[in-house]
């Protein structure tokens, strides 16, 4: 029975490991599907913690399956043949085992969650194109890129959107003459993440 509690406790630590390894990633896309845009960067203070955090996961779920795997010593008192709940299964450890994989994976397939909310543009005047690239600060993966770009794809007017989770900015090339890099800043900033004004 200790054996067990054991191996259900690695499980559970190893799950919540596994969903705090990607917590940087995962607040953006429910902020998307929630229509709250402001708490999309609220937990990337912890994407530095991710090697960590995949670390503690892979041993807490190895531990739980090694505690389920090991030889369990025979009690001799007596022989108890009730049928398992469902935290001492094999098929618990492979639902958790697999829901910390899908997690941990979370921050390389998460872009898929955002649809496509690009606009055809019409320029009337080259001379109305600009283009500006503005310094971010709290982006750590490519959901945080898909965050900014479709807030930022929102406005009329954009007609590209190149953010860079790696160099820290967010290249913007849209028609003056239907919106401001004022807009544009308010629209990057409502995600939560931070543009940096030049001094």
């Amino acid at each position: 029975m200790k054996a067990e509690k054991t191996s259900k406790n690695a499980a559970y630590t190893g799950l919540f490991a596994a969903v705090a390894a990607s917590s940087c990633c995962i607040p953006p896309v429910i902020a998307l599907i929630a229509g709250v845009g402001g708490s999309a960067s609220a937990l990337s203070w912890m994407e530095p913690f991710r090697p960590y955090l995949i670390g503690l996961a892979v041993v807490a779920i190895g531990y739980a399956w090694y505690a389920y795997l090991k030889p369990q010593k025979e009690d001799d008192c007596c022989e108890v043949d009730a049928k398992p709940k469902w935290y001492q299964t094999k098929g618990f450890l492979i639902v958790i085992t697999l829901f910390a994989v899908i997690a941990i994976a979370f921050p390389y397939y998460s872009t898929i969650f955002y649809p496509d909310n690009k606009k055809e543009v019409v320029i009337v005047s080259q001379s109305d194109i600009q283009i500006i690239n503005f310094t971010i600060q709290g982006m750590t993966c490519a959901g945080c890129e898909e965050s900014i770009k479709h807030a930022v794809n929102e406005l009329d007017g954009i007609i590209n959107v190149t953010p860079s989770y790696e160099q820290g900015s967010t290249v913007v090339e849209f028609d003056k003459s239907k919106t401001s890099k004022a807009a544009i800043e308010k629209a990057i900033n409502s995600t939560g993440y931070k543009v940096i004004k030049d001094k």
